[in-house]
Protein backbone atom coordinates (compact mmCIF):
# COMPACT_ATOMS: atom_id res chain seq x y z
CA UNK A 1 0.00 0.00 0.00
CA UNK A 2 1.13 3.60 -0.80
CA UNK A 3 0.01 7.03 0.72
CA UNK A 4 -1.34 9.73 -1.39
CA UNK A 5 1.30 12.17 0.57
CA UNK A 6 4.26 9.73 -1.20
CA UNK A 7 3.12 10.11 -4.60
CA UNK A 8 5.73 11.30 -6.86
CA UNK A 9 5.87 11.21 -11.23
CA UNK A 10 6.66 7.49 -12.05
CA UNK A 11 5.35 5.85 -8.98
CA UNK A 12 3.06 3.06 -10.02
CA UNK A 13 -0.77 1.67 -8.45
CA UNK A 14 -3.03 -0.54 -9.25
CA UNK A 15 -6.94 0.69 -9.30
CA UNK A 16 -10.04 -0.96 -10.66
CA UNK A 17 -7.58 -4.08 -12.17
CA UNK A 18 -5.18 -1.65 -13.74
CA UNK A 19 -1.61 -0.48 -13.41
CA UNK A 20 -1.44 3.38 -13.28
CA UNK A 21 1.39 5.35 -13.58
CA UNK A 22 1.38 8.59 -11.52
CA UNK A 23 2.53 11.62 -14.33
CA UNK A 24 2.06 14.90 -12.26
CA UNK A 25 0.93 15.38 -8.98
CA UNK A 26 -0.37 18.66 -6.48
CA UNK A 27 -0.66 18.75 -2.98
CA UNK A 28 -3.80 20.83 -2.28
CA UNK A 29 -4.48 22.22 1.40
CA UNK A 30 -7.28 24.48 1.12
CA UNK A 31 -8.22 26.93 3.62
CA UNK A 32 -11.25 25.40 4.36
CA UNK A 33 -12.31 22.06 4.45
CA UNK A 34 -9.18 18.92 4.51
CA UNK A 35 -6.45 19.11 2.65
CA UNK A 36 -6.20 16.68 -0.71
CA UNK A 37 -4.11 15.51 -4.01
CA UNK A 38 -4.98 15.98 -7.24
CA UNK A 39 -3.14 13.51 -9.86
CA UNK A 40 -3.04 12.85 -13.71
CA UNK A 41 -2.49 8.99 -13.36
CA UNK A 42 -2.02 6.86 -17.25
CA UNK A 43 -2.64 3.94 -17.71
CA UNK A 44 -0.34 1.08 -18.22
CA UNK A 45 -2.32 -0.88 -20.52
CA UNK A 46 -4.21 1.20 -22.97
CA UNK A 47 -2.20 4.74 -22.66
CA UNK A 48 -5.57 6.74 -21.37
CA UNK A 49 -5.09 9.85 -18.74
CA UNK A 50 -7.35 10.67 -16.48
CA UNK A 51 -7.35 12.91 -13.44
CA UNK A 52 -8.61 11.66 -10.23
CA UNK A 53 -8.11 13.66 -6.74
CA UNK A 54 -7.22 11.51 -3.99
CA UNK A 55 -7.75 12.53 -0.03
CA UNK A 56 -4.28 13.35 1.42
CA UNK A 57 -3.02 10.20 3.33
CA UNK A 58 -5.66 7.78 1.57
CA UNK A 59 -3.62 4.77 0.50
CA UNK A 60 -4.03 2.66 -2.12
CA UNK A 61 -2.00 -0.68 -3.56
CA UNK A 62 1.08 -0.55 -5.02
CA UNK A 63 1.47 -2.32 -8.28
CA UNK A 64 4.34 -4.95 -8.27
CA UNK A 65 6.46 -4.61 -11.75
CA UNK A 66 9.01 -6.70 -12.57
CA UNK A 67 11.85 -5.37 -15.13
CA UNK A 68 13.92 -8.37 -17.32
CA UNK A 69 16.80 -7.76 -19.79
CA UNK A 70 16.22 -9.86 -22.40
CA UNK A 71 17.85 -10.15 -26.14
CA UNK A 72 15.37 -10.23 -29.35
CA UNK A 73 16.26 -13.37 -30.55
CA UNK A 74 14.51 -14.30 -33.83
CA UNK A 75 11.21 -13.17 -35.08
CA UNK A 76 8.28 -15.92 -35.49
CA UNK A 77 5.67 -14.73 -37.85
CA UNK A 78 4.04 -11.98 -36.08
CA UNK A 79 5.58 -12.64 -33.13
CA UNK A 80 9.38 -11.88 -31.19
CA UNK A 81 10.67 -14.39 -29.28
CA UNK A 82 13.01 -12.72 -26.85
CA UNK A 83 15.31 -15.06 -24.11
CA UNK A 84 15.20 -14.22 -20.66
CA UNK A 85 19.34 -12.96 -20.08
CA UNK A 86 18.73 -14.52 -16.71
CA UNK A 87 17.29 -17.81 -17.10
CA UNK A 88 17.36 -18.15 -20.56
CA UNK A 89 13.55 -18.74 -21.05
CA UNK A 90 11.81 -17.69 -24.11
CA UNK A 91 8.83 -15.48 -24.52
CA UNK A 92 7.07 -14.01 -27.38
CA UNK A 93 5.51 -10.69 -27.94
CA UNK A 94 3.05 -9.74 -30.43
CA UNK A 95 4.15 -6.74 -32.23
CA UNK A 96 1.68 -4.50 -30.94
CA UNK A 97 2.33 -5.05 -27.50
CA UNK A 98 5.80 -3.76 -28.40
CA UNK A 99 4.27 -0.61 -30.14
CA UNK A 100 6.00 1.47 -33.00
CA UNK A 101 9.72 1.07 -31.97
CA UNK A 102 9.09 -2.63 -33.44
CA UNK A 103 10.50 -0.86 -36.14
CA UNK A 104 14.23 -0.62 -34.46
CA UNK A 105 13.86 -4.10 -32.82
CA UNK A 106 17.20 -5.95 -34.42
CA UNK A 107 18.33 -9.34 -33.78
CA UNK A 108 20.74 -10.04 -31.01
CA UNK A 109 19.18 -6.72 -29.05
CA UNK A 110 19.49 -6.22 -25.61
CA UNK A 111 15.83 -4.75 -24.26
CA UNK A 112 13.77 -4.44 -20.88
CA UNK A 113 10.53 -6.29 -20.41
CA UNK A 114 8.23 -4.78 -18.26
CA UNK A 115 5.33 -7.24 -16.71
CA UNK A 116 2.72 -7.23 -14.04
CA UNK A 117 0.61 -10.45 -13.03
CA UNK A 118 2.65 -12.17 -15.95
CA UNK A 119 0.95 -9.52 -18.11
CA UNK A 120 3.54 -7.50 -20.47
CA UNK A 121 3.47 -3.79 -19.96
CA UNK A 122 6.16 -2.06 -21.72
CA UNK A 123 8.89 -3.46 -23.65
CA UNK A 124 12.00 -0.83 -23.52
CA UNK A 125 14.18 -0.33 -26.42
CA UNK A 126 18.09 1.69 -26.17
CA UNK A 127 17.33 4.94 -25.83
CA UNK A 128 19.81 4.86 -29.66
CA UNK A 129 20.64 2.22 -32.05
CA UNK A 130 22.99 1.74 -34.85
CA UNK A 131 21.39 1.02 -38.16
CA UNK A 132 23.04 0.50 -41.59
CA UNK A 133 20.99 2.94 -43.96
CA UNK A 134 19.87 0.62 -46.87
CA UNK A 135 18.00 2.99 -49.49
CA UNK A 136 18.23 6.40 -49.95
CA UNK A 137 18.58 9.13 -53.07
CA UNK A 138 22.25 9.94 -53.94
CA UNK A 139 24.53 12.23 -52.00
CA UNK A 140 25.55 14.91 -54.41
CA UNK A 141 29.02 16.90 -54.51
CA UNK A 142 28.49 20.15 -52.50
CA UNK A 143 26.07 19.06 -50.01
CA UNK A 144 26.58 19.80 -46.31
CA UNK A 145 25.56 19.04 -43.17
CA UNK A 146 22.97 22.35 -42.74
CA UNK A 147 22.01 21.64 -46.26
CA UNK A 148 18.68 20.20 -45.40
CA UNK A 149 17.40 16.41 -45.13
CA UNK A 150 16.31 13.65 -46.97
CA UNK A 151 14.24 9.79 -46.28
CA UNK A 152 16.36 7.00 -45.61
CA UNK A 153 15.25 3.79 -44.66
CA UNK A 154 17.82 1.42 -42.54
CA UNK A 155 17.85 -2.70 -41.81
CA UNK A 156 15.03 -3.02 -39.85
CA UNK A 157 12.49 -1.26 -42.43
CA UNK A 158 12.12 2.18 -40.41
CA UNK A 159 12.20 5.17 -42.22
CA UNK A 160 14.40 8.07 -40.68
CA UNK A 161 15.52 11.56 -42.00
CA UNK A 162 18.77 11.86 -42.20
CA UNK A 163 21.29 15.00 -43.64
CA UNK A 164 22.03 14.61 -47.73
CA UNK A 165 25.27 13.48 -47.12
CA UNK A 166 24.50 10.62 -46.48
CA UNK A 167 24.64 7.08 -48.57
CA UNK A 168 23.88 3.73 -49.17
CA UNK A 169 26.03 1.53 -46.13
CA UNK A 170 26.67 3.86 -43.81
CA UNK A 171 25.74 2.92 -39.95
CA UNK A 172 24.14 5.49 -38.42
CA UNK A 173 23.00 6.33 -34.77
CA UNK A 174 18.99 6.90 -34.00
CA UNK A 175 17.53 8.24 -31.19
CA UNK A 176 14.54 5.89 -30.26
CA UNK A 177 12.39 7.88 -28.33
CA UNK A 178 11.60 10.69 -31.41
CA UNK A 179 12.93 9.03 -34.55
CA UNK A 180 15.70 11.55 -34.86
CA UNK A 181 19.29 11.16 -36.79
CA UNK A 182 22.14 11.66 -34.08
CA UNK A 183 25.12 10.93 -36.10
CA UNK A 184 27.08 8.38 -38.07
CA UNK A 185 28.98 5.37 -36.81
CA UNK A 186 32.29 4.72 -37.11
Amino acid sequence: MISSNDFRPGVTIELDGYVWRVVEFLHVKPGKGSAFVRTKLKNAQTGAVVERTFRAGETVPSASLEKSDMQHTYKDGEQYVFMDLQTYEEMRIDAKQIGDRVKYLKEGMDVTVLTWNDQILEVSLPTSVVLEVIETDPGIKGDTATGGTKPAKVETGAQVMVPLFITIGERIKIDTRDDSYLGREN
